[in-house]
């Protein structure tokens, strides 16, 4: 058995490995690239928040805090640095939120020395998680994330639980200013920021629920327009992003980050849910709206944008991927950050240029079988015209 010192010593070397190792590309469809490697996990978490550095409390330097996975981070670019605000899952399932950097946006993440301290609101949240950041044009830093509560209706059903949107914002990412969760008639665990105001006011992007994990008669993503984010209330909500029946999003769905502007539209990245024989399956896919009307969709590509490959597949939840950040660089290149299997943090990279290109010239989902290869034989067709003239 190591001691005290060789122990440290053994674990701050592979931390130091992992956190400083190089990410590569691997091409892919055109659209985007993966990277080889996860860009934040569990075990990339300073090792001075999960041991005790004082010999004499910890002769053993046994792990005293657990940390079980990072994952669905909001994203931000914070002068040349590339900043994550992750979801870190203890060992214990409270998630907190905490602070990376990396100096390129693929690899080299170091957290912030502490978490974040997330001030109460005026009911204490057991759990806060899957923060969504927004730099709005007021000067604001929002993070819209989800608080969960015991559902207190249900005294004797320990698995019973309420969602609501947490509100808070700040200038330096350090301190935050806790505002009264979101007021609504239905559960929103999905709410998401629009950077602008619309008609003079604050624009969320919602997704109504009946319950904790149903959608039930919610009808997809929604648009609400609130007067004031320091007491922010939906009282009208319009969907502008439907489930269906056999899509990619017939159980549910939810906006990501925040949509990306472009000269053609906004850029929109979301998560789709089904069910399958092994369970839900989360899906990554992109939609348009409107530029003078970010609430009116332009382009609605068919199908699943991504979806989970390889290791991506294995952790605590199976085949999913979600995401709540992206960064979009002045020079077009597109940082998309996902989460797999509610485990471990990713990083895929494209441009403006492709995912417009993708959104705009990628079939739609005509919703039956026979449509499906209409769509298909139309593009068959086409190329084969193309390669035999050659």
């Amino acid at each position: 058995m190591m001691t005290f010192e060789e122990r440290k010593n053994f674990v701050e070397t592979k931390y130091e490995e992992l956190v400083t190792r190089k990410n590569e590309p691997i091409e892919g469809n055109g659209i985007f690239c993966r990277y080889k490697n996860p860009v934040i996990t569990a075990e990339m978490a300073p090792p001075f928040w999960r041991y005790d550095y004082d010999k004499e409390a910890n002769p053993f330097f046994e792990e005293r805090i657990g940390v079980n996975a990072t994952l669905n981070s909001g994203a931000i670019k914070w002068g040349d640095k590339y900043v994550l605000v992750v979801r870190v899952e203890g060992s214990d399932r409270k998630s907190f939120f905490a602070v990376a950097e990396s100096p390129n946006g693929v690899d080299n993440f170091r957290f912030w020395d502490h978490p974040v301290t997330m001030p109460e609101d005026e009911v204490p949240g057991t759990n806060i998680y899957d923060m969504r950041l927004t730099r709005h044009e007021d000067g604001w830093i929002y993070g819209l994330f989800c608080v969960e509560r015991h559902d207190d209706e249900q005294p004797g059903n320990l698995s019973a639980a309420t969602a609501t949107c947490g509100i808070a914002r700040t200038k330096d990412l350090v301190n935050w200013e806790r505002l009264p969760d979101l007021k609504s008639r239905s559960q929103q665990r999905n709410v998401v920021l629009h950077p602008e105001f619309v008609n003079g006011k604050y624009a969320l992007y919602t997704r109504p629920q009946d319950g904790f994990i149903d959608a039930g008669s919610g009808g997809g993503i929604g648009w609400a327009l609130v007067n004031d984010m320091t007491h922010a209330e939906i009282t009208d909500e319009l969907i502008v992003d439907s489930r269906y029946y056999h899509t990619i999003k017939e159980v549910k769905n939810g906006e990501g980050p925040h949509p990306i502007k472009t000269s053609k539209g906004w850029l929109h990245l979301a998560h789709g849910v089904r069910g399958c024989a092994s369970g839900l399956r989360y899906v990554l896919y992109m939609y348009m709206t409107a530029l003078d009307e970010p609430w009116r969709p332009i382009a609605t590509p068919g199908g699943y944008f991504m979806a989970p490959v390889g290791e991506e597949y294995m952790g605590d939840v199976m085949n999913v991927l979600f995401t709540n950040g992206w960064i979009a660089d002045e020079d077009g290149k597109v940082f998309i950050y996902y989460a797999s299997s509610d485990t471990r943090m990713h990083v895929a990279t494209s441009t403006v240029d492709r995912l417009v290109d993708y959104c705009m010239n990628t079939p739609v989902d005509r919703l039956t079988t026979g449509e499906s290869v209409k769509t298909l034989n139309a593009l068959i067709d086409h190329n084969l015209a193309i390669i035999n003239k050659k």
